[in-house]
């Protein structure tokens, strides 16, 4: 048996929360280990929707869910989403659900900084989602965060709070804004420190008890490989490392207990935000995937930026998250379509290159080359096998797996759990 990593293979969004789900049955534990809240997946079960931005997917079949090291933690929207998902008959207790004891916070101030910024006409527009996801991570990585471990030692917590203000009001104060009230976060962190505590643990200890046990890991990965802090389209990236090595990082585990990276990858390719997209098409085709996929995010409600197929950029994912095979997804999509394209190279300044380069201009220049295929009429949707499809989508998924140098794993061709053409089970190695 093989722990899976899943990531994303393009810039997210690309439909991990079906193939989670379906990894979660089969997984005894399912791990976040990197991100915020500001990634969405959305589970359909039994014809009840759920909508995840924090919690680990596994919380919804009662799984044990642990949120890693890796990932910052508003405490706030910790607390509503499990408000809302009880709502809809969810029991979400520290018996299933664990939280690294020194997971960092987000507090308001990151939040209206992350604001500040994106509103600001100085400086380059990222498309954040404006929930603090970046200015917390900076007080991680800047020595001044407020970590979960702290609401634990409130004596400790003045000093820590004036560590962290000193950076962030004269922030505020060439901002413009208000100082912040070190009493008065103080006493919200005190207030908010009961409901979040219980949840508490070790989280390195409790899996590392689970490896050696032989139960199955899901390390469940947010957003996409191509948002990657180090290896994305940077500057238009997220804060945290998004590729399959930053699971071991993010949870505590060494990268011996990784088995199996999969790689979610749409047919087709979206984008929320700003940033360089190749192959994003501005006319009635991309309109029309659009639509017809739905593309508008979880979490923020954006409307998505959508392309053709990039096999460069899965291809680059492909080789900096290790990935042993892909889930391809939303395939359904593109039935109807007369022609189809992949992009399978890039021209840069008039020369043919075979990835995307690391500098922003270089980035913003490239063109695709494309290979065209002929479309096929015939529904896709809902195929459960191979002969269920049409030769025309078949040989477009095959030509992905050669272009991509890995394996289509899993062929999804519908949000219903069951509409899956399973190839290989990544639990089994």
């Amino acid at each position: 048996m093989a722990n899976v990593v899943v990531v994303g293979a393009q810039w997210g969004d690309e439909g991990k929360g079906k193939i989670v789900d379906w990894l979660s049955e089969q997984a005894d534990v399912v791990v976040r280990f990197q991100g915020g809240h500001n990634a969405g997946h959305t589970l359909v079960i039994e014809g009840t929707t759920y909508k995840l931005s924090l919690l680990p997917s596994g919380v919804v079949r009662g799984k044990l869910s642990v949120i890693g090291n890796g990932v910052v933690l508003d405490p706030q929207a910790l607390i509503d989403e499990i408000a809302r998902l009880e709502a809809q008959g969810l029991n979400i207790t520290p018996a299933i659900l664990r939280i690294a004891s020194n997971v960092p916070l987000i507090l308001p101030l990151h939040r209206e900084l992350d604001a500040a910024r994106e509103a600001s006409n100085a400086g380059t527009r990222i498309g954040t989602t404006k929930r603090g996801i970046g200015p917390a991570y900076e007080d991680k990585v800047g020595r001044r965060a407020i970590r979960l471990m702290d609401l634990a030692e409130p004596e400790t917590l003045p000093a820590k709070i004036e560590r962290l203000l000193a950076h962030h009001n004269a922030l505020r104060r060439g901002l413009g804004m208000d100082e912040v009230d070190g009493a008065a976060l103080g006493d919200a962190l005190r207030g908010l420190a009961p409901r979040v505590l219980p949840f508490m643990d070790a989280v390195w200890h409790l899996l590392d008890e689970a490896r050696r046990a032989g139960r199955r890991i899901l390390f469940e990965g947010a957003q996409g490989a191509l948002l990657d802090v180090d290896h994305g389209t940077y500057p238009f990236v997220t804060s945290s490392s998004t590729v399959a090595g930053a699971a071991a990082a993010g949870s505590g585990l060494g990268p011996g207990a990784i088995g199996y990276v999969l790689g979610i990858a749409k047919s087709y390719t979206t984008r929320v935000g700003e940033g360089p997209f190749p192959t994003e098409l501005h006319d009635e085709i991309g309109a029309r995937i659009g639509e017809k996929g739905r593309e508008f995010g979880v979490v923020t409600g954006r409307k998505r930026r959508c392309g053709w197929f990039d096999a460069v950029l899965v291809r680059q994912t492909v080789s900096t998250s290790g990935i042993d095979g892909i889930a391809l997804t939303k395939l359904d999509i593109l039935d109807g379509f007369e022609e189809i394209k992949i992009c399978v190279a890039y021209k840069l300044d008039g020369q043919k290159i075979d990835h995307l380069p690391a500098s922003e201009g270089g980035q913003a220049r490239v063109e695709p080359i494309y290979e065209s295929f002929e479309g096929w009429s015939q529904s896709t949707a809902g195929a459960r096998s191979w002969v269920d499809l049409p030769a025309q989508a078949i040989k477009y998924v095959r030509r992905i797996e050669e272009l991509t140098g890995a394996p289509v794993a899993i062929l999804s061709t519908s949000p219903e759990r069951n509409d899956t053409i399973l190839v290989r089970n990544p639990f089994e190695g």
